[in-house]
């Protein structure tokens, strides 16, 4: 192979002019003919044993051209590239396919390559972080929610209040016709829970087990099953049993049967600190993440939409690994979402290039600041990953080349060197604002009206929800896990 031109063109782009050797070419046209004799004919000869002077005479010698091309341009492509000193971060968009008088197979190769950024600030910056510090008030409220899971339902005889749950049986009818969808047996409803359309359960309010009742509802005039929208209609109902909500004790007993602790007390050390760490936790990563938008602000340089792009494989590849955590593929989550792979990769373009430039940054960051990574750092991380996998050394050091995981080592670097140099504010607390009177919101409003009027599970609930958020988290999983699963 030989690099016969290297020409730098607008935008991070740059065009490879490439020969491969008269005698290379030769050989994969040899390889060529061996794949494809078997299959031409020619008469006077056994099908597949003609004679490549033959073939070539009766169809012209560049019938083996084709292949013989493919078999040549990889290792050529890859030996440019290396000659050129080259970081690819797309895909080649190959042209100029010429075979000489001689023998020599050149073609041409425009890449985009990684571009070169200007990094102006990242000492001394300043961003809010939060206190850490956890109050009683939050400890308790903990514990409040761990009795509330732990309550337990009791039947009780008197009037229903909001909170209970009530058993009940039900039947809807507009113009005094029963829909479908409308029936239910021995419902368990909590009251004020939204469940219903709005008005259902406040009339159930003050009812008593035994007790029949007629509803009175509307059903929205956005309501999902259009012959219902806009429309009045009665709910014949039976209160088959009304159930109050019983917390247990807040005692030492409650802190036994909830947890590996013998007393209460111990129980809300272990809330205290775990809310501690994750505080902590979440302030670290604001902090981080303020920081990093300082950073690429004033940063400088062209970002090429390939590399965008395969950030964007990424993200859609994370996602729909969550998603069959859940027992969903991405291609029905869509379908229920109404979207298409365009669409929903719209939705997180402006992340992927977030990511994209502070990547960049941190690189560029790495190399102005002489950050080094030993071989005892990257043998140690690689020691991680196949305990963290349960994988053999080898195979991650197959799925992760050395260079790989060394860039991301001084990434991480870089990223706390930012941090260690930056300075770190006390968050302001905003003054509390006067309570509004109560209104609908246009958003309530909506999910409102797309209440049926029983409520149902939705399958893959969890896989749709903070859609957005949920792409930006980073997947439980290490490098070298994405890729022994791709492997798979």
């Amino acid at each position: 192979m030989k690099l016969t031109n290297v020409e730098k063109k607008e935008k991070n782009q740059v065009a490879l002019a490439i020969a491969v050797e008269p005698e290379i070419f030769e050989a994969a046209c040899e390889k060529s003919y061996r794949k494809n004799i078997r299959s031409i004919n020619i008469q006077g000869f056994r099908k597949g044993h003609a004679p490549r002077k033959m073939v070539e005479r009766l169809y012209g010698k560049e019938v083996f051209y084709e292949d013989a091309m493919n078999f040549c341009i990889p290792d050529a492509y890859e030996a440019a590239v290396k000659e050129a000193g080259l970081e690819v971060v797309s895909q080649p968009a190959l042209s100029d396919f010429d075979v000489q008088e001689d023998g020599t197979f050149v073609f041409n190769a425009l890449v985009y390559v990684k571009p070169e950024v200007v990094v102006k600030d990242y000492k001394g910056l300043e961003a809010e972080k939060e206190d850490a510090a956890v109050s009683a008030e939050e400890v308790e409220g903990e514990v409040a929610r761990m009795q509330q899971r732990n309550a337990r339902l009791v039947s009780v005889d008197r009037e229903a209040q909001n909170g209970d749950t009530v058993n009940l049986d039900f039947e809807g009818f507009v113009d005094d016709v029963a829909f479908e969808g409308g029936k239910g047996e021995k419902f368990d409803l909590e009251l004020g829970s939204g469940a219903f359309i709005p008005g259902f359960e406040d009339q159930l309010v003050g009812k008593k087990a035994e007790e029949e009742c007629d509803v009175n509802v509307t059903f929205p005039e956005a309501y999902q099953e259009k012959s219902l929208a806009g429309k009045p209609a009665v709910f014949k109902c039976r209160i088959n049993e009304v159930k109050e909500s019983q917390k247990p004790e807040l005692d030492d007993e409650f802190a036994k049967d909830v947890s590996e602790f013998d007393t209460l007390a111990e129980l809300k050390a272990d809330i205290e600190k775990k809310l501690a760490e994750r505080k902590a936790e979440s302030a670290k990563n604001a902090f981080q993440e303020n920081l990093m938008d300082q950073v690429i602000a004033t940063m400088e340089g062209d970002i090429p939409d390939a590399m965008v792009d395969s950030q964007l494989d990424r993200i859609e590849e994370d996602f729909g690994y969550r998603l069959a955590m859940q027992g969903m593929q991405l291609e029905q989550y869509l379908k229920m979402q109404g979207m298409d792979h365009n669409s929903f990769r719209m939705i997180f373009r402006d992340q992927a290039l977030r990511q994209v430039k502070i990547r960049l940054a941190l690189e560029e960051i790495a190399k102005m600041e002489n950050l080094d990574v030993s071989e005892d750092e990257i043998n140690a991380e690689y020691q991680k990953l196949c305990d963290q996998n349960k994988m053999e050394m080898e195979r991650v050091k197959e799925l992760l080349p050395a260079e790989d995981l060394k860039m991301d080592l001084l990434c991480q670097k870089a990223n706390d060197f930012v941090i260690e140099n930056a300075v770190a504010k006390a968050k302001e607390d905003k003054p509390a604002k006067k309570p509004a009177a109560k209104k609908t919101t246009k958003k309530t409003e909506s999910a409102a009206e797309k209440k049926p009027a029983k409520k149902t599970a939705k399958t893959g609930e969890k896989a749709g929800e903070n859609t957005e958020h949920a792409a930006e988290e980073k997947p439980k999983r290490t490098r070298a896990k994405k890729a022994e699963t791709k492997a798979e």
